[in-house]
């Protein structure tokens, strides 16, 4: 038994099998917050605690799916083809848009980091919250944060941003499809944007396109921010 659970296949078959126990549900039921990820993340975490079967077990075959994520990044570039010409139509808009989120996501972490008095290693940790796991967990470690704590971050970020996307928008009457795809990308990176893409091509293009300009202006500005503030 030992041998199985501590096989790359373990690991791999609960991830998937929770991942289609979410998949249906969200289909059955069709609440925005009943997110396929955010029900495969709550089976995963109760198995393991009920069994009592270690992290360290899971992440045999868990990381392999991790190695995944950077080249499956790559298919984002489909759609956002699809609408290059509203890239070429929207150019200055969508930088603006990218690059004021980016700031603002920024900004928050460190603004509410002081409000809560939270330690320096942790807000740094928190930082590159809003980017891909494999670019976060570069930016924090370059930084000095604990890159752990940067994917728990980032995974809640990203999860928080597919639940409430549709919400959000109709909340704060954001129509327009390249504003509303460029929000998602920019505040919740890739999880984001697979509900950016149940919205429709543009929205899932725009929110692809965020996904890579905001990790690399967050790789920029945060080390240059946090020389400029100590």
């Amino acid at each position: 038994m030992n041998a199985i659970i501590n096989s790359p296949l373990f690991g791999i078959l609960l991830t998937l099998v929770a991942f289609e126990i979410g998949v249906l549900i969200s289909q059955k039921f069709k609440y925005s917050f009943l997110n396929p990820l955010l029900i495969g993340n709550i089976l995963i975490v109760g198995f393991l605690l009920i069994t009592g079967i270690s992290l360290e077990s899971y992440n045999v075959g868990g990381d392999y799916i991790s190695v995944m994520l950077s080249p499956a990044t790559v298919v984002l570039a489909v759609p956002l083809y699809r609408q290059i010409q509203k890239l070429r139509q929207f150019w200055k808009p969508i930088l603006a848009g990218i690059f004021a989120g980016s700031l603002t996501s920024i900004g928050c972490v460190i603004f509410f980091s002081k409000i809560l008095g939270l330690s320096s290693t942790l807000m740094l940790s928190i930082l590159p919250k809003s980017v891909t796991i494999p670019m976060g967990s570069v930016i924090s470690e370059q930084i000095g944060g604990i890159p752990s704590v940067t994917i728990i971050a980032i995974t809640v970020t990203g999860i928080t941003g597919a639940v409430t996307a549709p919400a959000v928008c109709k909340f704060f009457r954001i129509k327009h499809k390249v504003a509303q795809g460029i929000a998602i990308g920019t505040a919740s990176h890739a999880l984001g944007t697979t509900r950016a893409m149940e919205m429709g091509e543009v929205q899932g293009a725009m929110s692809s396109l965020s996904i890579g300009i905001a990790g690399l202006f967050t790789a920029v500005v945060v080390p240059l921010l946090l020389t400029a503030l100590s």
